[in-house]
């Protein structure tokens, strides 16, 4: 019996699609984990912790969107991100805190992070595919 190459082609495609975001989830959720446990670190007065994370998921979810040429797999790794972050700055069910509460003069530090990820994810996401735009037309002189 002949096989019929295009549902092969297509469950092949789907497969990998799925393993594609699995795989962007999982890494989002380790920069998401060491992003949120980082971006409490300060010099003085200067956020270098959060100044670090940000720049770090974002050239993330830029290098997802670039490599991967796909939009899910950067809302993949964003959601795999925004997880970490979320069970990483609670309170755990024994009471204990992976990341210590901000004093009075640092409290705006991961109040600005729970909305620095969220918004480069939507960021990225939503950047127009320049890719398949026609060339740009050279004048003749």
């Amino acid at each position: 019996m002949p096989r019929r190459r295009g549902y092969t082609d297509a469950v092949t495609t789907t497969v990998s699609r799925l393993l594609t975001w699995l795989i962007a989830a999982v890494i989002g959720v380790v920069y998401g984990t060491a992003a949120t446990v980082a971006q409490a670190f300060t010099i003085g007065v200067l956020p270098v912790g959060l100044v670090l994370a940000t720049v770090g998921t974002t050239a993330l979810f830029v290098a997802l969107r670039l490599l991967v040429g796909d939009r899910w797999t950067t809302l993949a790794g964003g959601l795999g991100a925004i997880l970490a972050m979320v069970v990483f700055s609670g309170t755990g069910p024994g009471g204990s805190v992976i990341v210590a509460a901000p004093t009075p003069d640092t409290e705006w530090i991961p109040l600005t992070w729970t909305f620095v990820v969220p918004i480069i994810v939507a960021l990225v996401f939503a950047w127009p595919d320049t890719s398949r735009l026609p060339a740009p037309r050279k004048l003749v002189e």
